[in-house]
């Protein structure tokens, strides 16, 4: 009989090749990924997952059952999960609540997580990051090796200022280009580098100043390489949306890099027709976008029917809302539906930075 510290759950599960989807309304499964490989071409997101009535799945990327999945809620506490503990789904069955499988608040709610390769590699944790980005305007930039000690009841991520909340983390290699942006449609870039390493528990310094209206808060932060040819989307209250390339054919920026605290530059011209600013993602002509609207209508659009434009730009009428006296209340980047196929690419080495998980308005 084996002593019960000899036996390790991980041993149970070979480290197989795995899809992890996870839908808008936070269900989560791993398939593996052989059987994608045998299904025909068509969408994960219109043929795959019988999720909730208009849920659909946010999220489609690879991993591997030993890799971890770092889960951070709003109010700034990190989760673990090995991608063994995810539950096995098939391609088409709906997954699991991940508010089920973690111990979290009942008053909190997860709104960013983070696939990261293992937790046990000390180069590995020690040369990456996790930026943290918050509604006030914060950056917290914190090695890896910080949150490499799972405890089941979560850890402290961040310290959050009062009335503020977490909206994104990212993981990053510290060299990336940071961009946040705020509800009244600037946005700022600087580099990582202008952000110091801090402890995990540190509530963190100042990314971007906000307007003294009482009613600005930053709505998203993306990070990028310096020379990314991935471009900018921005999408405003009443469905105006553009790309904005970040650098332009000459290597110049057209996002100017600037030190982080300051108040940024217009990324979208704001005004009575377009509403405030939703959401800003790095997206590529590869991609869809998923409108919700406060009236629970969902729109698929193709990125690459968005024209690229100028930085200060009032954009383009991506839906019209005019009608309906509605508003956006979410906008979400979705792999299009042909990309099935690349899902059979190899697993990446490389740092993997994911989205947040819900770009949802506060009322």
């Amino acid at each position: 009989i084996f002593a019960s510290e000899e036996m390790n759950p991980e041993d149970f599960y070979s480290d197989d090749e795995m899809i992890i989807t996870i839908s808008h309304f936070g269900y989560i499964k791993r398939t593996p990924l052989t059987e994608f490989r045998t299904q025909n071409r068509g969408g994960v997101g219109a043929k795959g997952s019988q999720t909730r009535d208009e849920d659909f799945v946010e999220y489609i990327y690879p991993a591997t059952n030993h890799n971890y999945m770092l889960f951070f809620t709003q109010k700034g506490k990190c989760y673990w999960l090995k991608v063994y503990e995810i539950p096995e789904g098939t391609k088409t069955s709906k997954g699991r609540a991940i508010q089920n499988l973690l111990n979290i608040d009942s008053d909190d709610s997860i709104t960013a997580f983070v696939r990261v390769l293992t937790l046990d590699d000390e180069e590995y944790i020690n040369s990456n990051y996790l930026v943290f980005g918050t509604q006030s305007g914060v950056v917290k930039k914190t090695l890896l090796e910080a949150y490499s000690r799972p405890r089941q009841n979560g850890v402290i991520a961040i310290g959050l200022r009062e009335d503020d909340q977490v909206i994104s983390v990212r993981l990053t290699d510290g060299k990336k280009d940071i961009i946040m942006a705020n509800r009244n449609g600037r946005a700022i870039r600087f580099n990582e580098e202008d952000v110091r390493p801090m402890g995990r528990t540190a509530t963190g310094v100042k990314g971007m100043t906000l307007d003294e209206d009482g009613e600005d808060y930053v709505i998203g932060m993306i990070c990028m390489d310096p020379d990314s040819k991935d471009t900018i989307l921005v999408v405003s209250e009443q469905g105006y949306g553009k790309r904005t390339m970040l650098n332009d054919e000459d290597g110049e920026p057209v996002y100017r890099i600037t030190y982080r605290g300051g108040k940024g530059v217009k990324t979208l011209n704001i005004t009575e027709k377009t509403g405030k600013l939703v959401a800003i993602k790095s997206v590529t002509d590869d991609n869809d976008l998923m409108i919700i609207n406060k009236s629970g209508i969902t729109i698929r659009v193709k990125i690459s029917d968005i024209r690229t434009m100028g930085r200060a730009t009032q954009g383009v009428r991506l839906i019209n809302l005019e009608k309906r006296n509605d508003e956006i209340a979410s906008v979400c980047k979705v792999n299009s539906e042909e990309e099935i196929d690349e899902v059979e690419t190899v697993l990446p080495e490389d740092v993997d930075s994911e989205e947040n998980f819900t770009d949802e308005v506060s009322e």
